[in-house]
């Protein structure tokens, strides 16, 4: 199960934009252009008061010179980790392109009213969704969860606009460091970091395989 990678692929420091932001984006659109399977998924990575780390993916919902931007419900386990410890990676596993995006950084919540506006953009299923679904929490059976949902229909049955519940809602991670991962032939990857300095500025490091 060993798949050696392209010979004539790289990333040299002359080849990166001049930010991490532009790189990035410079990159998202080649995940996207290539085809690949909801490019914007990403493993979101936390960890609670007393370090126990978890993983899952999540979809990346905007990402500008601030940050990467998703949503969740507050109560569910990542949410509740991120107010005990508000700093996450997130990684961007573009293996077909034989590339990664790995990032990490401190997390803080949106706006409420950025919140809303996204929250307004959903198919109303997805509304619903969020306001039936206890997330992370245990459920006796998947005839429950159908039931919070009709419950949750039946209760906006009459409401043209869903607003958003108040236990959901948007989070930022504002980086510290984001890699740009490149494979190469004979796992001697190119990996290029944008690191962020004492003095509020950014330095670009190559880091070895």
């Amino acid at each position: 199960m060993r798949n050696e990678y392209a010979a004539d692929l790289g990333l040299s420091e002359a080849d990166l934009a001049g930010d991490w932001h532009s790189q990035f984006a410079r990159w998202f659109a080649d995940a996207v252009a290539f085809g690949l399977p909801e490019p914007n998924a990403m493993v979101v990575g936390t960890a609670d008061a007393a370090g126990r780390p978890s993983g899952r993916t999540v979809l990346l919902k905007g990402h500008d010179p601030d940050g990467f931007v998703f949503f969740t419900n507050h109560a569910s386990r990542k949410g509740a980790e991120v107010a005990a410890n508000p700093y996450a990676s997130l990684v961007f596993p573009w293996f077909a392109m034989q590339r990664q995006v790995v990032v990490a950084g401190a997390v803080e919540p949106l706006p409420r009213a950025e919140t809303e506006a996204y929250f307004a953009t959903r198919p109303r299923g997805s509304q619903l969704g969020a306001w039936a679904s206890p997330q992370s929490q245990v459920v006796a059976d998947r005839a429950a969860l159908e039931e919070r949902y009709q419950a949750a229909a039946e209760r906006f049955a009459a409401v043209p606009s869903i607003p958003a519940p108040p236990h959901w809602g948007g989070l930022r991670v504002r980086p510290d460091s984001v890699e740009f991962w490149q494979g190469r032939a004979g796992r001697l990857h190119d990996r290029l970091r944008f690191r962020r300095t004492e003095a509020d500025a950014w330095t670009v490091e190559r880091l070895a395989p």
